[in-house]
């Protein structure tokens, strides 16, 4: 016998209201509109509005991604080892975007491996050494630094540019001069976007990008790390500086600046060249040797960019940090 639910729910369409069954003692009532019942696991169901079409994708432990498209759309969440976090993957993409989905998923785990080690050895203030626009700067803030930035970039229009991305951050200072070996006024190239560099590019650089071809120069200032230094740490109580460097070739003339003042630092951050772009620019072996020298230690590699073609690395980020910084506060 037809219970006095059912046919109630028979009754309603008569008088204008719509009914979606969604199952035993449960329905959706409504008088506008369509709505759709996509069941998305074990006792759950979504109710949408309209007849649009979702794809469900289990993302493991009571938890389901939904996303609008053909129900036919084949996705999956992938584990990333025990630590709880999952990768979810559009299994439509095709195999050739695989290196630009690696060197974004290396950017990404850079980026937290920095923020953590940040926290974990108490760094209080980032040296951005050939900020650009301030990406790194940005990139520090989405990941939970609190502490002081101070960046440094040379060319004008770019330095303008990265002002604009600090004006609102009272803890991030800006400076427009360039940083080396040695005090001095030296044309740099520029309109290379990213990659204005005060070396000239190597035969491979040239083949590589062919914005090298092209260009204009701009004079600037190179100061001193250590001549800066006590100005930017200035009312920090127990400064506990980080050192990144970004400057196209001129990473190991901004460490030799720093003098004696290095051992200050308790970690620091360089791109490395697996392939020469810039002329007179160390390899990777060479710089890393003088980093570890100098009492740093590798906690972490990231691509940075690859030969399209052969899928080489070109430049690595090195991330190191003295092994003793880490060390528990104790009393």
């Amino acid at each position: 016998m037809q219970t006095l639910y059912r046919r109630l729910l028979r009754i309603l369409p008569r008088i204008g209201v719509k009914v979606v069954d969604v199952g035993p003692g449960t329905a959706v009532v409504f008088r506008r509109g369509d709505r759709t019942v996509l069941p998305v696991g074990s006792g759950a169901d979504l109710v949408t509005h309209g007849k649009g079409r979702y794809a469900v994708t289990d993302a493991g432990a009571d938890t389901w991604v939904v996303a609008r498209g053909s129900t036919k759309r084949s996705m999956k969440s992938v584990p990333f080892g025990d630590t709880g976090a999952r990768l979810l993957l559009d299994e439509e993409v095709p195999a050739s975007g695989e290196r630009e989905f690696q060197l974004a998923a290396a950017h990404y785990l850079c980026t937290q491996h920095v923020a953590a080690l940040l926290e974990l050895n108490r760094v209080n203030c980032v040296f951005d050494v050939g900020a650009n626009t301030g990406q790194y700067g940005k990139g520090l803030r989405r990941f939970g630094y609190t502490g002081r930035i101070v960046s440094f970039e040379p060319v004008s229009d770019t330095f303008a540019k990265l002002q604009r991305s600090a004006e609102k951050d009272p803890d991030w200072h800006v400076y427009n001069f360039a940083l080396g070996r040695e005090e001095a006024v030296q044309s740099i190239s520029i309109d290379w976007k990213s990659m204005n560099s005060l070396l000239p590019p190597s035969e491979y650089g040239k083949e590589r990008y062919k914005r090298f071809a092209k260009g204009r120069t701009e004079e600037i200032e190179i100061r001193r790390l250590d001549d800066v230094l006590q100005k930017a740490l200035e009312g920090i109580a127990d400064p506990r500086p980080y050192l990144k460097m970004d400057t196209q070739g001129f990473d190991m003339e901004v460490f030799a600046g720093a003098g004696e003042r290095i051992s200050e630092f308790v970690g620091m951050q360089s791109e490395v060249a697996a392939l020469q772009l810039y002329e007179g620019s160390p390899g990777m072996g060479e710089a890393i040797a003088a980093y570890e020298a100098a009492g740093f230690g590798v906690t972490g590699m990231y691509p940075v960019t690859r030969e399209p073609a052969t899928g080489r690395v070109v430049e690595f980020d090195c991330v190191m940090m003295r092994p003793e910084s880490s060390e528990p506060v104790t009393g």
